[in-house]
């Protein structure tokens, strides 16, 4: 019984030994390939960066005019209450714009 013991016992430590040999091959093929495709990423980002740039200064360029358009809707929606409706549709800062009395 102690031969069986034995031989099952060192086929355990032999397989223990060969799935430890494959969890470190796989633990360092995936610590390879996340380290290059964290490099190329990185290429990439400062690949697109005087892009993404240039259209974020665009569109802070584009914000002021557009708040002013905002605030002439609103404008218009306080002197024309036919127009609340569509100022409320749309989220367009509708709490600033009473409702005004119909004649």
């Amino acid at each position: 019984m102690t031969t069986d013991s034995n031989s099952e016992l060192s086929a355990l430590q032999r397989q223990v030994y060969s799935l430890l040999i494959a969890l470190v091959v796989v633990s360092g093929t995936l610590t390879t390939y996340l380290y290059r495709q964290a490099s190329i990423t990185g290429k990439d980002v400062e690949a697109i960066r005087p892009q993404a740039q240039q259209i974020i200064g665009v569109f802070n360029q584009n914000q002021a005019l557009v708040m002013n358009f905002v605030n002439q809707l609103v404008a218009y929606g306080q002197t024309h209450p036919d127009f609340r409706p569509i100022l409320l549709k749309y989220g367009v800062n509708a709490a600033a714009v009473p409702v005004a009395p119909k004649k």
